[in-house]
């Protein structure tokens, strides 16, 4: 049950919001191998706007340059998927991380309740954060496709609510 002041701040909310997406991989090298990262575009597509879509390797600065290139060019929300895993040429939580002004804990621990619901213990190995760099909210999530449509269930519909309240 939603409370009345997020009933309020969400009528108050635009959903005039444009998106940045931003896939890390080593092995999809190609927007046709992509999944997850089609899938996230075609819902965000859906219902905001998609300024910018880019795939990466895992690489720190890439990673780097492509966000502080999506803030240069107003976009309110960058969601990220893939690198978020234990190997050591995942590096996506810790680059993000080390950007935020803020952080909001609630989406990595609310992705892990709801993946735990569907695949077990292995849900801890499932590293997903959120935060704030520059008035600009960054979401990271596990690049499976399974992942991507977890973390879209939980952040998606409220994506104005969000922007709403990081422009303030």
């Amino acid at each position: 049950m939603k409370s009345e002041t997020a009933k309020k701040h969400q009528k108050e909310s635009s959903t005039d919001i444009t998106c940045g997406l931003i896939t890390l991989s080593d092995s999809r090298k190609s927007e046709k191998l992509d999944l997850s990262g089609k899938y996230i575009a075609d819902e965000i597509k859906s219902r905001y706007e998609l300024k910018s879509k880019v795939l990466i390797p895992d690489e720190k600065e890439d990673l780097f340059n492509a966000i502080e290139n999506m803030i240069d060019d107003d976009i309110d929300v960058i969601l990220t998927n893939g690198g978020t895993g234990l190997d050591t040429r995942d590096i996506t939580v810790e680059a993000v991380e080390s950007l935020f002004e803020k952080r909001i804990d609630g989406f990595g621990e609310l992705f892990r309740a709801k993946s735990y619901e569907e695949i077990g213990s292995a849900a801890l190995l499932s590293r997903a954060t959120a935060g704030i760099y520059k008035k600009t909210i960054i979401f990271s999530m596990p690049g499976s496709p399974n992942a991507v449509k977890t973390a879209l269930n939980l952040i998606i519909d409220e994506l104005p609510h969000f922007v709403h309240h990081v422009k303030r």
